[in-house]
């Protein structure tokens, strides 16, 4: 059976109809005879909602009690048991109550459901995903514990926004339809604030516009689809490093920017062949200017640059190319023919191409370009071509000025000729321009003339003499050639190694970005670190960029090994020159990934330190601490089992008080080393809800103070919080205890509550001695006490660990503050509920 396919409404914000929108795609299924159940639905109290809900066939909740209250889950087994065709699940993001099923979160309980082969319909807001966690936490203010990986979302057959502008969904608020009455003011004063609910919109709409950019690249790989696609505003800029570059990236830039969400991309393109100088500080410089404008910088190796930069183009699907005007001469570009600007133009089909003038145009007046580039087919061509055309024309122009020239000056004139096709297309064409130069000579203008007979013995050592400096000259020419084609190659090989130490160096430390870094400057179509496993035998993938990456050595077009890592290319064969730049950069990247794992381990190997640490401070501790209770129990109930002594009954019940009391101490240090124990390991089950935070603050003194009076000030209306409340009553009492312990028994303490955006604070306020700054972060460490000493008998000191330990587990801080006047207050600071 094949899996099932996964839907998401995707919403902004609570409210804007994601369940309805879930709940009516069901209620449409059904009606055409699908097979449709509702595995788990919300409605939160709203009545369009609930009517939905009561359309469609269910499958009973599992009731679930837990920390003596009762909850109701998803039952997975009886949805896997009913097995429907299509399954709606609500609340995609949700944390399962603990105990009910075996996974923690529902997201879990959505990829079995949709392994057994049943499709999914779900919902989600965008303050669920965990790309974007932090972000919404900088626009709300509040951090978001549940979350889901962005891998599952973008796994989705399926997204959907389901959109609704902010004024709309606040007047939704204000009439009731999306929370009750009382929390109507709070909300809209807070979370639902029009710049929230914008921020929030947009952030959905441009994370849904990414996930169908990505689907629309999968499906042109897919069926081979080069053409470009204007989906996207794309702008590609072209440097050279030349001094017209800062002009060229702010006016792409402005082009970028006539239209939302606008990419410039600017690229370089390293040329073997001598023909491009740019310098390494000017293109740094202008890299710099594109990353502060908002764009990125690429460098990709190219021998035709026109070519090259267009194979990039439509590798990003660019929309439009800026070039500069060139800054050769009238004579220069007559010479040479058309330049890259007009060769990108010809061949750039659907691409515009925008060509800007700037100061440096035709600056180069009518210097001649250089001729010492590579020696390619077409420049051999080029040569003899140079060749046929300026022979004939010399001879016909020496043969026409008979009575002004001599052979003397004919022979330095076709030795001129052969060393400019020996610039041309080096020493093959020039040898066959001196060989046919000698000849004319001979024919032309040797007597007899029009024979090639010679009759004068100086005439033939003259020619002779011709030929042989004519091919010196010739291989002298040629020999420069190469050299400059190797000295531009050893460059170009330079700059590209140097941009990519450089990445490395500004931190760009992250393989995917390294390896897509690597895609494009060789212009493949995707690339992958491959790592063998001797144990299975297989390649496992590091990391890939681009569409397809290869995943075996042998599905690649280019590849290079570094130890037992094999850095795989798809797109295109490599000359020899790229193959070793390919292998030295495949160094570079075997350096970063094992710098990435050693990272990895020493930041696994940080919890170990930190328990070692508090083992140590524990076997420390617990060699009194441990003994002092008991040693008072057992001493209290030995005398009372003794014979030889008859107790009345006041000194019995102070015997048996004085056990009771020594127990209830070993219990409170058994269960805060538990309690700590479980914080470590990350196993603390946190059920979080809708939590008063007056009530929560009664229970908590009854247990601790019954006793010991506490001003207490937490306003009637002081909006509820999102907490586990069992959780939070342990915190207020350990830090109440705290206060007790320290505080004179004639001194006030006094617990304070209000709150601030989406923050609740409850401050518990002492007049004992106060903590210094440099202990205001030591006193929350487990087994630390301000006085470091055992007189007080108040355990090993973990009140303050557990309670910072339980209130971060609820997305909360703990942090303490001097009190005016003397003492301290510690702030407990914890998540609005909206």
């Amino acid at each position: 059976m094949g899996r099932g396919t996964l839907r998401i409404y995707l919403g902004a914000a609570p409210g804007v109809g994601k369940t309805v929108a879930m709940l009516d795609e069901g209620a449409r299924r059904l009606a055409r005879g699908t097979d449709v159940v509702v595995a788990f639905a919300e409605t939160h109290g709203r009545i369009h909602t609930a009517e939905c809900l009561a359309a469609l066939p269910a499958v009973a909740r599992k009731a679930v009690r837990y920390r003596d209250a009762a909850f109701e889950e998803m039952d997975l087994d009886a949805v896997l048991a009913r097995r429907p065709k299509v399954a709606l699940v609500d609340e995609l993001a949700h944390t399962n109550v603990p105990g009910s099923g075996r996974h923690e979160r529902r997201w879990q309980d959505v990829e079995e459901l949709l392994e057994a082969g049943i499709d999914v319909i779900t919902t989600l807001n965008i303050q669920h995903l965990e790309s974007l966690n932090d972000v919404v936490q900088e626009i709300t203010g509040v951090a978001q514990r549940e979350t889901v990986p962005d891998s599952v979302v973008r796994a989705a057959d399926q997204v959907e926004v389901v959109d609704m502008a902010p004024e709309a969904l606040r007047r939704r608020m204000a009439h009731g339809n999306i929370y009750p009455s009382e929390r109507i003011d709070a909300a809209l004063g807070n979370y639902f604030r029009v710049g929230n609910l914008t921020a929030l919109r947009e952030l959905a709409l441009l994370w849904l516009a990414d996930s169908v950019e990505e689907g629309l690249q999968r499906y042109r790989t897919e069926h081979g689809i080069t053409d470009t696609w204007e989906t996207k505003e794309r702008i590609v800029v072209g440097l050279t490093g030349g001094p017209e570059g800062e002009t060229l990236v702010r006016r792409a830039s402005r082009i970028a920017a006539r239209t939302a969400g606008g990419e410039l991309l600017a690229v370089h393109i390293v040329r073997s062949d001598g023909l491009a100088g740019p310098g390494v500080a000017a293109l740094t410089g202008q890299r710099l200017l594109v990353e502060s404008l908002g764009g990125t910088y690429h460098s990709v190796i190219g021998d035709d640059v026109p070519s090259a930069l267009l194979q990039f183009a439509r590798s990003v699907d660019a929309t439009q190319i800026v070039l500069g005007t060139s800054r050769r001469g009238g004579l220069a570009a007559a010479v040479t023919g058309p330049g890259t600007g007009a060769t990108v133009t010809r061949l750039s089909g659907p691409i515009d191409v925008h060509l800007v003038s700037h100061d440096h145009a035709g600056g180069a007046g009518l210097r001649l370009p250089r001729l010492t580039g590579g020696l390619t087919p077409r420049r051999r061509l080029s040569g003899l071509l140079v060749a046929a055309v300026l022979l004939p024309a010399l001879t016909v122009l020496c043969t026409a000025a008979r009575s002004s020239l001599d052979f003397a000056t004919d022979v330095p004139l076709y030795l001129l000729a052969v060393v400019i096709t020996s610039l041309v297309g080096g020493f093959y064409p020039a040898l066959a321009s001196a060989v046919a130069a000698s000849l004319l000579l001979n024919y032309f203008f040797v007597a007899p003339t029009h024979t090639f007979t010679i009759s004068e013995p100086s005439n033939l050592v003259a020619v002779i003499t011709f030929l042989l400096i004519a091919v010196l000259v010739s291989q002298v020419v040629d020999l420069a050639a190469r050299r400059s084609v190797q000295a531009a190659r050893a460059g170009a090989e330079a700059e590209t190694l140097s941009t990519f130490a450089g990445s490395l160096l500004r931190g760009e430390q992250a393989l995917p970005a390294l390896i897509e870094r690597v895609r494009e400057t060789f212009a493949m179509n995707s690339a992958s670190l491959l790592r063998h496993d001797e144990t299975t035998r297989s390649w496992i993938s590091e990391a890939a960029a681009g569409s397809a990456p290869p995943r075996t050595p042998a599905e690649a077009d280019a590849t290079t090994s570094v130890d037992d890592l094999e850095l795989a290319l798809r797109g295109h064969a490599l000359t020899a020159g790229d193959q070793r730049v390919l292998g030295a950069i495949a160094a570079h990247l075997a350096v970063a990934y094992r710098q990435q794992r050693l990272a990895e381990a020493a930041h696994a190997a940080e919890p170990l330190a930190e328990s070692d640490r508090q083992r140590t401070a524990l076997l420390n501790a617990v060699s009194h601490d441990l003994r002092t209770p008991i040693a008072a129990a057992k001493a209290a109930v030995s005398s009372l089992r003794a014979s030889e002594v008859t107790w009345n009954e006041a000194e019995r019940r102070e015997l048996l008080g004085t056990a009771e009391d020594a127990l209830d101490r070993l219990t409170e240090l058994v269960t805060n080393l538990l309690d700590l124990s479980r914080l470590q390991v990350g196993a603390l089950p946190v059920v979080p809800g809708v939590v008063g935070v007056d009530d929560v603050v009664a229970r908590a003194l009854d247990h601790v103070a019954p006793d010991r009076h506490i001003e207490v000030d937490v306003p009637a209306d002081l909006p509820e919080v999102r907490a586990d409340a069992g959780l939070l009553e342990r915190v207020i009492a350990n830090v109440v205890q705290n206060a007790i312990r320290h505080t004179p028994p004639d001194s006030p303490i006094r617990i304070a509550g209000s709150s601030h955006q989406q923050r609740v604070e409850l401050r518990v306020i002492d007049r004992g001695p106060g903590i210094s700054a440099e202990d205001a972060d030591a006193v929350f460490r487990p087994f630390q006490r301000t006085d470091d000493s055992h007189a007080s008998g108040d355990g090993v000191g973990l009140g303050l660990a557990i309670a910072r330990g339980f209130t971060e587990a609820m997305g909360g801080e703990v942090g303490t503050e001097p009190t005016p006047g003397g003492g301290a207050t510690f702030v407990i600071t914890l998540e609005a509920a909206t």
